[in-house]
């Protein structure tokens, strides 16, 4: 933690809370990223989460406040926004305790349940597509177009070989991986037409004091594919790849739930093919983060998900005999 910043955090929450005349203990929480710093105060009488960012913002502009109003109008359990600050950079927002869904999911014995929770979420979440654009929310003017795609898999390929495994491709190679990833990318923006978390994953989905799922990190929601948020939740952060069977069983009850939303109805091998394309763009990405947080922030615990992620591409790539520089080339290099 950036003391420097956390010490100008908690001094422009100390200005807050006396303009809008709070008194209040401030309690640290876990930093979520290195541009804003998270603690537990009180806020009119009541537990308040203050997220504190690195600098002042527009509340016009600001992605986490534009896609909250987004989805609490579209029914969707995030917080309620109780206050904010553009100048001191501040928002105060409900408080929903500390038990993360990843962490249940250990020792639970409603694993599934909660897992079918989450996955009805998703299709809840793309149903809220046509209030996205009917609002103009930022989420809306937001896409996996084929620019995004490839730049996350460039992350990938920088971060992986050259940031942790200090190997610089040869040219041929790196060539012929362009190739690919230039059309994987192209593939996915086509098929990018309904609302997305983004990182929709078991450590960005909490359990209230009421035992009601809900959702949380959700400001880089953007347009993309109808799998994406799936391959998130089920393969994101996994040390063993689940069974085809399971995942099968989980992308059709998917499929099930979106259906009863009245969204598009989809073939599942049509669906089946576009996940394994997804998986190996998004846990690709995972890759690129994990190497590229590990190294250069210090985060070790990444680690442990980098091999099994890439066996996940790989696999991925071989169930629909696709990218073969792609399975050469990681297959290398694991």
């Amino acid at each position: 933690m950036n003391v420097i910043f956390l010490e100008n955090a908690i001094e422009r929450l100390q200005q807050f809370l006396k303009k809008n005349n709070q008194k209040s203990e401030i309690e640290i929480l876990t930093p979520d990223a290195s541009t804003r710093e998270y603690f537990r105060i009180t806020f009119n009488g009541q537990p308040a989460i203050a997220c504190v960012y690195g600098e002042s913002f527009k509340a016009a502009e600001h992605n986490y406040l534009d896609v909250t109003a987004l989805f609490r109008t579209s029914g969707l359990p995030v917080a309620e926004i109780y206050n904010f600050d553009e100048a001191l950079g501040i928002v105060i927002q409900e408080d929903f305790g500390d038990t993360i869904l990843r962490d249940v999911l250990i020792r639970s014995v409603d694993k599934e349940k909660l897992i079918n929770e989450s996955i009805s979420l998703i299709a809840k979440i793309q149903a809220a597509t046509p209030k996205a654009f009917e609002l103009n929310s930022i989420a809306s003017r937001l896409k996996f177009d084929e620019e995004k795609l490839l730049w996350e898999l460039n992350f990938f390929k920088i971060h992986y070989f050259e940031t942790l495994r200090k190997t610089k491709l040869p040219p041929d190679d790196d060539a012929a991986l362009n190739i690919e990833f230039i059309e994987l990318a192209a593939e996915l923006a086509a098929r990018a037409a309904v609302l997305c978390h983004r990182d929709f994953h078991a450590a960005n989905l909490m359990i209230d004091s009421n035992n009601r799922l809900r959702i949380i990190d959700h400001q880089d929601a953007r347009i993309g594919t109808a799998s994406y948020d799936l391959v998130s939740l089920l393969l994101d952060r996994i040390l063993d790849a689940p069974a085809p069977i399971w995942l099968d069983e989980k992308k059709r009850y998917f499929l099930s739930e979106r259906q009863k939303l009245g969204l598009e109805t989809t073939d599942f091998e049509k669906f089946a093919y576009e996940f394994e394309l997804q998986t190996i763009q998004r846990c690709s990405k995972a890759i690129g983060t994990f190497s590229f947080q590990s190294i250069n922030r210090g985060k070790t615990y990444f680690v442990q998900y980098i091999k099994p992620m890439i066996r996940i591409v790989l696999q991925a790539s071989k169930n629909i005999n696709r990218f073969p520089n792609l399975q050469r080339i990681i297959a290398e290099n694991i």
